[in-house]
């Protein structure tokens, strides 16, 4: 991928990635969880969900960022 359209991309996924992060912590609240229990706690299916997809969009930012080297 081209330095701009990475550069383009991962700033798009950041940004999506903070208000995913964001969502799924009012969720998580929402719902009588700590962010934190995230990882050790079985998940109702809708934050499952979120989880699923804010790891997703966090592996693909790892890819771009690491792909910079």
């Amino acid at each position: 991928m081209p330095a701009r359209g990475r550069e383009e991309r991962t700033t798009e996924l950041q940004e999506t990635l903070r208000e995913l992060e964001a969502r799924f912590e009012r969720e998580m609240r929402a719902r009588g969880f700590e962010p934190a229990q995230a990882e050790t706690s079985a998940l109702p299916s809708a934050l499952a969900s979120l989880y699923a997809e804010r790891e997703g969009l966090r592996a693909e930012l790892d890819e771009l960022l690491g792909g910079e080297d």
